[in-house]
C-alpha cells in the first residue's frame, strides 16, 4: 500500500487512519488515503552458458531466449512495470536492477546479444538462483529461462526462491537434444565442459542411450519444478512460440 492523499474525517473512518499533523495544522481531523500499489517487478534470471547457443532447426536457443526476453520485458514496460535482469552460467556474469523505461529494456537485450562473450563453461542454475534470492527482498515476477542442462542439484534454490517470489521457469530445448539422427562416426563436442568424444551414431544402442539420457533429464527438471510449487513452460526452437505463451498466461489468468 502507498500513501495517495488526505482528507477530512468522515463518519465511519477508521480513527488509526487519522494524520495527527494535518489534524492539528487545520484543526478539524484528517486522515491518510492509501491505494494499493500496482506497480510490479520483473525479473529475467536467464542462462547464457555454452549449451544456449546451439540449434539445428528455426533458430539457436539463445536466439529464442532473447526473443522471449525482449517479449516479456517489452510487455512490462507496457505495464509501467520495473524490469530487472541476472546472467548466468556456471556463475552470475552480470546483474542489472530492476529499473523502468524503454531504453532500460534496450540495454538488456543488448546485454544478452552479447552473451556469448561473457559466458562461463558449465552451468549452476542453484549459484543464480541463491544470488536471486539475496539480491531481491522485494516480490517479484520472476522468469528462469534455461535449457536447464546442469548436473548440479538445484531443488533447494528453486524451492527458497518459489516460496518468496512468483516464479516461472521456460524451459528451451532443440529437437537434436532428444535424438541423435544415424550419420555414421562423428566428433561431438561437449559445449558444457569443452570435452570432445567420438560417437557411432549408427548404433542403435548408443541413440536409445542418448535419448534415455535426454528424457531423464528432462523428467527430474518437471519433478523439481512441481516440486518447488512453480510453473513450468516449455518451448522448443523448432515451433512457434507465441501460441504456447500467451495459452500459458492464460491458464494462469484463469486461476
Amino acid at each position: 500500500m502507498s500513501f495517495s492523499e488526505v482528507r477530512e474525517y468522515q463518519y465511519g473512518d477508521d480513527i488509526r487512519a487519522i494524520d495527527w499533523n494535518v489534524t492539528a495544522r487545520f484543526n478539524t481531523p484528517y486522515i491518510k488515503i492509501f491505494e494499493e500499489e500496482r506497480e510490479l517487478t520483473v525479473m529475467l534470471i536467464i542462462d547464457v552458458s555454452q549449451s544456449s547457443f546451439f540449434g539445428t532447426v528455426n533458430q539457436m536457443k539463445n536466439e529464442l531466449i532473447t526473443e522471449l526476453a525482449a517479449v516479456l520485458s517489452f510487455s512490462a514496460v507496457n505495464n509501467n512495470d520495473k524490469v530487472g535482469l541476472i546472467m548466468f552460467s556456471d556463475k552470475v556474469n552480470k546483474f542489472i536492477p530492476p529499473k523502468k523505461g524503454k531504453s532500460h529494456i534496450l540495454r538488456i537485450i543488448r546485454e544478452l546479444l552479447d552473451a556469448e562473450n561473457i559466458s562461463g563453461q558449465g552451468t549452476d542454475i542453484g549459484e543464480a538462483l541463491s544470488y536471486f534470492t539475496n539480491m531481491m527482498k522485494k516480490k517479484s515476477i520472476t522468469f528462469l529461462i534455461s535449457d536447464f542442462i546442469d548436473e548440479n542439484n538445484y531443488a533447494d534454490s528453486l524451492k527458497i526462491a518459489a516460496k518468496k517470489h512468483d516464479l516461472v521457469g521456460i524451459h528451451i530445448s532443440d529437437p537434436r537434444e532428444k535424438s541423435l539422427p544415424d550419420v555414421g562416426l562423428i566428433n561431438a563436442l561437449d559445449a558444457e565442459t569443452g570435452s570432445k568424444i567420438w560417437l557411432n551414431t549408427s548404433s542403435k544402442k548408443i541413440r536409445d542411450d542418448y535419448s534415455e539420457q535426454y528424457s531423464s533429464s528432462h523428467k527430474t527438471c518437471k519433478e523439481t519444478f512441481k516440486r518447488s510449487g512453480a510453473d513450468l513452460l516449455e518451448l522448443s526452437t523448432d515451433v512457434a512460440y507465441i501460441k504456447a505463451l500467451m495459452g500459458f498466461f492464460k491458464r494462469r489468468g484463469s486461476r
